[in-house]
């Protein structure tokens, strides 16, 4: 019994085995990102929930389903699309969520204004057919700025500042010129991540993407492996604006970094070692002003003075040397003498002067 599980158990593992060894398909030209192993996280974020908080997009999928990508494959890539809503805070006041399908010619599966829940975007996908012939990325590009990104199909007015938001999945080379339409697409205001499967062209991904392409420049060597990208895009529509959300623990100020952040503190406060909260610094230590002479503390900042028989410049900073003795600064009664930052009293030939050292008699 003993020797027949032994058995068993080496068939089993001998079977197994080529699922276990990496894919030999592919080689990509520049591997940009690869994906993370699912649950990994980096940054600051350390969130559990399966669907983050993110931003409102308006998010449009082109995927590609030219005769390159088999059967099989595209069933990976509407498996990967619906992980992928199920990461997002889809609704009709959140994210709205588009899908295109594109070969020699682009079809607008459903747009911005047609589901607004998971389950409905779901099993539409689950209905997609590939087209299977050519690969027009250009057109499907440019597609979706005509007849997509629109108010009329759903996308919400410039004045409510949604981010509009392109994923492109493709397994090959565009055959129409992509670079000027993702030019305008960009300019336009539409941020662009390109994921390349197995045969891609890195170089058409690197054109048609945003910047900084290692953020927006995805490859995997299958499809097979396509869906755990979905960590890696929910990492980054959640952290991107964890900012703005408010889910930080900076004291005073967040600014977002490569799919996390950073604190940083307000002028006349500097961050201390925890690297979350500020302390007062001190705007008068040596170095950290620019006064001429007196640097007086002023609300997080300062102020320049002079010393006493000087007077500050009208650059607010340098300081000099005040005519003490001019009409109404001295209480002489006759001569005013300048004495080095002060001054002393005289009198005119045939006068003398009084006790008080103004006045002469």
């Amino acid at each position: 019994m003993r020797r027949a599980l032994s058995i068993l158990g080496c068939c089993l593992a001998l079977l197994l085995l080529p699922q276990l060894l990496p894919a030999a398909r592919g080689s990509p030209h520049r591997l940009l990102r690869q994906p993370r192993p699912p649950g990994s996280r980096s940054g600051s974020l350390a969130a559990t929930d399966t669907a983050c908080k993110n931003r409102p997009l308006d998010l449009v999928f082109i995927v590609d389903s030219s005769r390159s990508v088999r059967p099989e494959e595209f069933e990976k890539v509407k498996i990967f699309l619906s992980k992928m809503i199920d990461t997002l805070d889809v609704g009709e006041r959140t994210t709205r969520v588009a899908v295109m399908n594109y070969a020699s010619t682009v079809k607008v599966e459903f747009p911005l204004r047609t589901y607004f829940d998971k389950a409905s975007m779901k099993e539409a996908i689950s209905h997609i057919e590939p087209l299977s012939a050519g690969t027009m990325t250009g057109l499907a590009i440019q597609t979706a700025m005509d007849e997509v990104f629109t108010e009329e199909m759903g996308t919400r007015p410039a004045t409510f500042n949604i981010p509009k938001v392109v994923i492109v999945v493709t397994d090959g080379r565009p055959q129409d010129q992509v670079q000027d339409v993702a030019a305008s697409a960009r300019t336009a205001g539409i941020e662009i991540y390109a994921v390349g499967v197995d045969r891609a062209d890195m170089q058409s991904l690197r054109i048609m993407a945003s910047e900084p392409l290692d953020e927006h420049v995805f490859y995997v060597e299958t499809y097979g492996v396509i869906e755990k990208l979905t960590s890696q895009f929910r990492e980054t529509f959640c952290a991107a604006y964890v900012c703005a959300l408010g889910a930080h623990d900076c004291e005073q100020i967040c600014v977002s970094n490569s799919g996390s952040y950073l604190c940083d503190c307000y002028e006349g406060y500097a961050l201390n070692p925890d690297k979350r909260t500020c302390s007062a610094v001190d705007t008068c230590a040596p170095g950290r002003h620019e006064c001429d002479q007196i640097c007086v503390r002023n609300n997080g900042s300062y102020v320049c003075d002079c010393y006493e028989g000087y007077t500050l410049n009208s650059d607010k900073k340098t300081c000099s040397p005040m005519d003490i003795c001019a009409p109404g600064r001295h209480d002489c009664a006759q001569v005013c003498l300048n004495n080095d930052g002060s001054y002393s009293c005289d009198c005119y030939e045939g006068y003398t002067l009084n006790a008080d050292k103004k006045t002469c008699s």
